[in-house]
């Protein structure tokens, strides 16, 4: 038995060394190694053998297997060396690699990605929604009344079944107070769609980020101290801000904001941003009558909140003439953001 191992050892290993190919040496392997194999086959033989031989010969055994074990992934090491020598073999290492393109981050997602650091900077958390919305919480929620023209369907697209795509990231603010009670501080950045004309300075689905701030003794001056924070650290400590009186339905009272700062390139000239106000009473008590309790109270809570598009202030910061050169992934126009 101790010649018979010997012998399957030794032709094992010469097959293996005269094996050209991979498919070859898998060949070896499951002729003698395999369940079925010749050296397997001891393995089965071991049970009938003496005492006194079972020592010696399992011994043996394990060293020939281990040695064809070993010979098989040598011989696969050194057929996938020279694969590769091959392969290597017509390749000029003294010319210069063809170099990669690299990649880069779109300006909009810049921008974005700024804006909510410097929310977080003041202890605004970061919210989010469905972009598929119920008409009550992208109007009905926010005191907008029945006859506003963003419920007409020139203005906003509305789904089969009464659902919409939402017009403002405002139902973020919505679905946040719905689920929480105050207090509440959140930025709410993502796409909203409107049925707009497509043009240099308009598109039908763009980025918006807005703010909701609720709590006790919450005042306009609040807002506007966040308001100014946030556009000093975006556009310059130089950057001026006013709020003129407008009106928005969820807010009262409301503002439009303007700013002046060096970063946009405008000279003297105002530029109009963002509205903002204070919550209006009604809405807590519209969400009070969702959420079925009186969290809300607006006796006891005021709040403020925000809103801008992101697209036109990158436009402005980056020299951008025509928003479209945003979302068509011209190579050549992303490629100077690297």
């Amino acid at each position: 038995m101790d010649q018979q191992l010997e012998q399957l050892r030794a032709e094992a290993l010469a097959a293996l060394a005269a094996a050209g190919e991979e498919a070859a040496v898998e060949a070896v392997r499951v002729k003698y190694l395999g369940r079925t194999g010749s050296i397997s086959a001891f393995s089965e033989v071991m049970k009938s053998l003496s005492k006194e031989d079972k020592p010696r010969i399992g011994k043996l055994l394990n060293e020939v297997r281990n040695a064809v074990t070993g010979a098989i992934d040598a011989r696969k090491a050194a057929l996938e060396a020279e694969r590769d020598a091959k392969a290597l073999s017509g390749i000029d290492l003294s010319l210069p690699g063809t170099p990669l393109p690299l990649g880069a981050i779109h300006p909009i997602t810049q921008l974005l990605d700024r804006a909510i650091q410097i929310f977080r900077q003041m202890g605004f958390a970061l919210a989010d929604g469905p972009d598929i919305e119920t008409e009550w919480h992208c109007f009905d929620a926010l005191n907008t009344p029945a006859d506003h023209p963003a419920r007409n369907e020139q203005d906003t697209f509305y789904m089969p079944d009464g659902r919409l795509l939402r017009t403002q990231t405002s139902t973020v603010q919505a679905r946040t107070m719905e689920q929480c009670a105050p207090p509440v501080r959140i930025i709410a950045p993502g796409g909203v769609y409107r049925r707009d004309e497509v043009d240099a300075t308009h598109l039908a689905q763009f980025t918006q980020i807005e703010g909701l701030y609720v709590d006790e003794g919450v005042t306009l001056g609040d807002l506007k101290g966040t308001i100014e924070y946030f556009f000093r650290e975006m556009l310059g400590r130089d950057v001026q801000v006013r709020m003129r009186p407008h009106f928005f339905p969820f807010t009262e009272p409301s503002f439009e904001i303007d700013i002046k700062a060096a970063a946009l390139g405008r000279g003297d000239r105002w530029l109009e941003l963002a509205g903002c106000g204070m919550v209006d009473p009604a809405v807590f008590q519209e969400m009070n009558r969702k959420r079925g309790d009186y969290a809300y109270d607006p006796e006891k809570f005021t709040g403020f909140a925000f809103g801008f598009g992101l697209d036109r202030l990158a436009m402005i910061l980056s020299g951008v003439s025509d928003i479209r050169l945003f979302t068509e992934n011209d190579v050549r126009f992303l490629a100077q953001y690297r």
